[in-house]
């Protein structure tokens, strides 16, 4: 059996597993006799967690001689709940995955030979290292990691716990990761973190993320296309404004990260913005880029939400024009001061979550019908399945590589996708 890794969460974490797997290879995990499953896990919510565990029992059960590694956020979070699991051979905290070092002891590693837990305190973390790598397994597209970690504390989050303080990457190493994937056929790239709109607070001259977005579309002119990961609505700077208003190849795409569409339970989620600021943000981005589509995580149920609240929450589907949403039924994480706020029963966020669920449905359907006759250049993401430069997901004949980008026009919009033939 070879090196195996299992990635859940987000761009970064997909990132991270091939360096990863670069690490893990060259400490020898590639030959090791049984094979290795590394488990590279989220820990953004509860139900994160639970598919993570049912991964490692499931890794056990089809690979009984395998050495099983888990590291990722919930790792870092919760160490000794994994380190518990008899199916574990090893965790590895956030810091320590990236390092061939880590997985060194292997294959003579084992809870009575070697210390199982090895995770640090993700807090002392000050710089994060410029990790390159050829490709990213099973993707189109590029990632570069241009941030790490979070200063926020909003009240549901564990992930500064996981991922600890913000620190940048230079621009030098940004543009040097771009220039490698580049090299390797990569067209369209994403420019991932935790924060990423905190970007260059702490590098010198304390560069913001709109500027290091325009120096690096200068400095590597084979990107094609260029989208950001989640942004913050309190933290675009005028310069990434700009960049959405005045350059091509950034995409007319942006997700936000607002979570409620609620004043109060904005307030009590801590988050940095008003609904009033999320909703500038988003008309702002409307008026510079025509035709833009917004994406949005929203939070169901958290605790205190008002049927007034929630309504709010509804509404802002509409108001800031969104056409994307990742939904979530709100999750007490334990350790963080929303899990010891007054809950709302369970069925009640699901049932919003629900609601929400469909009234983005019906958004996206409205934007979907919006492209139909448009000429859109289509990334290739696998054999007959594409996105145009909205981040709309188009059904292709199998015909087209993965990677390429061609162009062909919209004739029809249905089950949650663009089709180039008419129904």
């Amino acid at each position: 059996m070879a090196l195996e890794i299992v990635t859940f969460g987000c761009r970064l974490n997909a990132y991270e597993s091939e360096v990863i797997r670069r690490e893990a290879g060259a400490a020898g995990l590639d030959g090791l006799e049984g094979g290795a499953v590394i488990v590279n896990t989220c820990a953004v919510t509860a139900e994160a967690v639970r598919q993570a565990r049912q991964a490692i029992r499931k890794a056990r059960r089809e690979n009984p001689e395998a050495r099983i590694i888990v590291t990722g956020c919930a790792a870092q979070t919760e160490p000794e709940s994994f380190g518990e699991m008899e199916e574990v051979d090893l965790v590895l905290g956030n810091e320590e995955k990236l390092k061939a070092h880590s997985y060194r002891a292997l294959p003579d590693f084992g809870v009575n030979r070697f210390e199982k837990v090895r995770v640090n305190d993700i807090m002392e973390v000050r710089e994060t290292a410029s990790h390159m790598v050829d490709a990213i397994e099973g993707r189109a597209r590029a990632f570069v990691q241009v941030q790490n970690g979070c200063d926020h504390r909003c009240t549901f989050c564990i992930i500064p716990y996981g991922r600890g303080p913000s620190r940048s990457l230079p621009l030098g190493q940004v543009v040097e990761q771009a220039r490698r994937l580049a090299d390797r056929g990569y067209r369209e790239f994403v420019l991932t973190g935790v924060d990423i709109t905190s970007y260059g607070h702490d590098l010198p001259g304390r560069p913001s993320l709109g500027q290091a977005a325009r120096r690096l579309l200068a400095l590597v002119p084979q990107i094609e296309r260029l989208r950001f990961s989640s942004l913050d609505p309190a933290e675009i700077d005028e310069d990434l404004f700009r960049l959405y208003g005045d350059e091509p190849r950034v995409m007319p795409h942006a997700h936000l990260s607002l979570q409620s569409g609620d004043d109060l339970i904005l307030k009590r989620m801590k988050r940095r913005h008003s609904r009033d600021q999320a909703l500038t943000a988003a008309q702002r981005l409307h008026r510079l880029r025509p035709g833009i589509a917004l994406g949005a995580d929203i939070i169901a149920g958290f605790p205190t939400e008002s049927m007034a609240a929630f309504k709010n929450s509804v509404a802002l589907i509409d108001d800031a024009g969104l056409a994307f949403l990742h939904v979530f039924p709100y999750s007490p994480r334990p350790g963080t001061p929303a899990a010891r706020m007054p809950q709302l029963p369970v069925e009640t966020c699901r049932q919003r979550a629900a609601i929400l669920r469909d009234q983005a449905a019906q958004a996206l359907n409205r934007f979907l019908a919006g492209r139909i006759g448009a000429e859109a250049r289509i990334l290739v993401e696998q054999d007959g399945v594409g996105r145009d430069e909205t981040y709309a997901p188009v059904v292709l004949p199998p015909t087209h590589p993965k990677g390429a980008i061609i162009t062909a026009r919209i004739m029809a919009a249905r089950d949650g996708k663009l089709w180039l033939e008419a129904a």
